[in-house]
């Protein structure tokens, strides 16, 4: 048990009178950022030259390490000192006079506030998931380029390095910038408020690590523009392709880099917000699942995300500043980018899902008037695959040369996490099974999850197996195997959490039948995508490929036009968020009589989230059971406390 009371007044400041003249070059804003951009431009620039002068490098420009440290490291660097992601330690670093605290950029009291460095973990949540339906949107573009080159055999539109940069975007969009920050996106607005806290732990560092974001992005977009073309070894980044490929190549070592200490900054932030700053009487078995699932995939991105980083700078390191640890003709052992990559990257796959399954959870137990079935179980479950998480990365590299002894216990421990997964599977099911169920739109989202991700496990149960991965891998067998996961596994919980805190976020109801229409079509667009890749895969049909046999060519015509469907769904639910958000209906503060903290309070929230601390009293999840409370507020607070006393 444990708690760190925190309460603030519910008090603003007004808002400061804007800058003129001379100050508004000076004040916290993009205009600011731009004249430091250029600044902390030139400050690399010359830091590349001079280094390269003293050490008597020759030619002294040199793109590669001008386009890392200059472009893609102190400029954006000029950019977060531009818009204040800085100011109060750059203040506090100088001596200066402690200010006080009049919360003035804590808050949102216009759409403007959303555009600045704002300190409200619920503003933070919103600039977060805003930014990443963007990234989405992008990603999904990119898709449906590559479908429409691959709608027939031969080379339509795009060449094959314009294709390897499309995927190879389209990917890394997706998984970097969409899923794993969205699932950030949705904790920052619900998790503090799940656990009665104000705030985030450390607010300031939750609004810098929102602004790293788009800066990772932004690279991986601009990465086109280079010439020879975007990064184009995959979303893997594979060496010796991704040391001796396009210059594109150094966007995706950076953008990988800025957006994982983002997630490295946020993870730090839930771990210390769920351990110290809970509400009187949530012990960690009271907490919501929802909260047990982000403090297990914070525990992997801190651990995990290192790795990561480590390949990426070991790979540009040989590019830029001529090592050789990936470099097969000068000794470098480029297997072992593979190990270092997978040891973070399977471990990343539960990172893109364990948040779901906290939403599933949440979702499922509402919908269906039920306590979650097994709730300690699910609870013990996902710090199992925590720690299983880490024993399974060589799964991957089955066919790639290296030690076979390694292959037997990866296949092993690969079939062993399925364990702790159909635990859960089981008790959403156990949950379900006599629920009085609602299907609203969450609830759609949810099954439809339920039943996809089952799909996606159990063609991973097959992959984990030495001899058909031999047979399927680099095979379109592999991207409906990952699209089942993340498509149909984490975007559907993407999409079940937006509908389902919609009101509590904006504080009005969203349309009903556009968000099942979205959902259907969804659904049905994509199995009619993916599934048939199951087939064409298992009969040899090559990923990564800008050209294949006539023989598939019926087949992915079929796929491609299911992928423009697919893709139109988007626009459904593009179209029913902001029309809902300016002119939906208003919402009661708990539409669903849920009994999470978050729908104990007004919709939207207050600016501090609770006017007195809640006290909990009960696990959150007791529906249908007479009487049960998972926490009072306010005069029923004071008399549980007479109570216990």
């Amino acid at each position: 048990m444990s708690t760190t009371e925190h309460h603030h007044p519910e008090v603003h400041a007004a808002p400061r009178p804007p800058a003129t003249g001379l100050r508004r070059l000076l004040a916290p804003g993009f205009l600011r950022a731009i004249w430091m951009m250029a600044l902390f431009f030139g400050i690399g620039l010359a830091l590349v030259l001079g280094i390269r002068a003293i050490a008597g490098w020759h030619p002294l420009w040199h793109w590669p390490p001008v386009l890392a440290v200059a472009f893609l490291t102190t400029m954006p660097l000029g950019f977060l000192a531009g818009i204040g992601a800085f100011d109060y330690w750059t203040h506090y670093a100088l001596g200066r006079p402690t200010r006080p605290e009049d919360h003035s950029g804590h808050g949102a009291r216009s759409w403007r506030d959303y555009f600045r460095v704002n300190t409200d973990h619920k503003v933070i949540g919103v600039q977060y998931l805003v930014t990443t339906v963007f990234f989405f949107v992008a990603g999904g573009l990119l898709a449906m380029f590559v479908r429409a080159e691959l709608a027939r055999p031969g080379t339509q539109f795009f060449d094959p390095q314009t294709y390897n940069g499309l995927f190879s975007v389209h990917a890394s969009l997706m998984i970097f910038l969409f899923i794993i920050p969205a699932f950030a996106g949705l904790a920052n607005y619900v998790v503090p408020l799940m656990l009665g806290a104000p705030d985030m732990a450390f607010p300031r560092l939750n609004a810098l690590s929102y602004w790293l974001l788009p800066i990772a992005g932004i690279m991986m977009l601009s990465s086109f523009l280079i010439p020879g073309g975007a990064f184009a070894a995959g979303w893997t980044g594979y060496a010796p392709l991704s040391v001796v490929g396009s210059d594109g190549n150094i966007f995706f070592q950076m953008a990988v880099q800025w957006a994982g200490a983002s997630s490295i900054m946020t993870a730090l932030n839930f771990l210390v917000t769920i351990i110290t700053m809970r509400a009187p009487g949530m012990t960690f078995w009271r907490m919501p699942l929802l909260v047990w699932a982000n403090f297990t995939t914070s525990l992997l991105v801190v651990i995990a995300t290192p790795f990561i980083a480590a390949s990426q700078f070991f790979a540009l390191f040989d590019r830029v500043l001529g090592t050789d640890f990936f470099r097969p003709e000068s000794g470098g052992y480029v297997l072992g980018y593979q190990h270092i990559f997978w040891f973070y990257s399977h471990p990343a796959v539960y990172i893109m899902m364990l948040p779901g399954f906290g939403i599933v959870s949440e979702v499922i137990s509402v919908m269906s008037r039920k306590p979650i079935f097994g709730y300690r179980l699910m609870a013990l479950s996902l710090m199992a695959i925590l720690f299983l998480g880490f024993s399974v990365w060589a799964h991957h590299m089955f066919v790639s040369g290296m030690a076979p002894w390694l292959r037997v216990p990866m296949m092993i421990t690969t079939l062993l996490i399925a364990v702790p997964t159909g635990i859960k599977v089981f008790s959403w099911l156990a949950t379900i099974w006599e629920g009085k169920l609602n299907f609203s739109t969450p609830m759609l989202w949810a099954l439809g999850f339920l039943s996809m991700f089952v799909i996606g496990g159990l063609s991973g149960i097959y992959l984990g197996a030495v001899p058909i991965d031999i047979h399927t891998s680099d095979t379109y067998f592999v991207v409906a195997h990952i699209h089942y996961v993340l498509f149909g596994g984490s975007l559907f919980t993407i999409f079940a959490g937006i509908y389902y805190w919609f009101p509590k976020m904006t504080g009005r109801m969203y349309d009903e039948r556009l968000g099942k229409l979205h959902f259907w079509l969804t659904f049905v667009g994509f199995n009619a995508t993916f599934f048939p890749m199951h087939l064409i895969g298992v009969q040899g049909m090559p990923r990564r490929v800008v050209d294949y046999a006539p023989e598939f060519a019926n087949w992915n015509f079929f796929i491609s036009v299911a992928s423009f469907g697919l893709g139109a769904s988007t626009i459904v639910f593009l179209y029913n968020m902001i029309n809902s958000w300016a002119r939906g209906p208003r919402a009661t503060g708990n539409p669903w009589r849920a009994l999470t903290l978050e729908w104990q309070v007004s919709s939207p929230p207050p600016t501090f989230n609770f006017d007195e601390i809640p006290q909990v009293v009960g696990n959150p999840y007791e529906y249908g059971v007479p009487g049960a409370r998972h926490a009072v507020l306010g005069e029923e607070r004071v008399e549980e406390l007479e109570r216990v006393r």
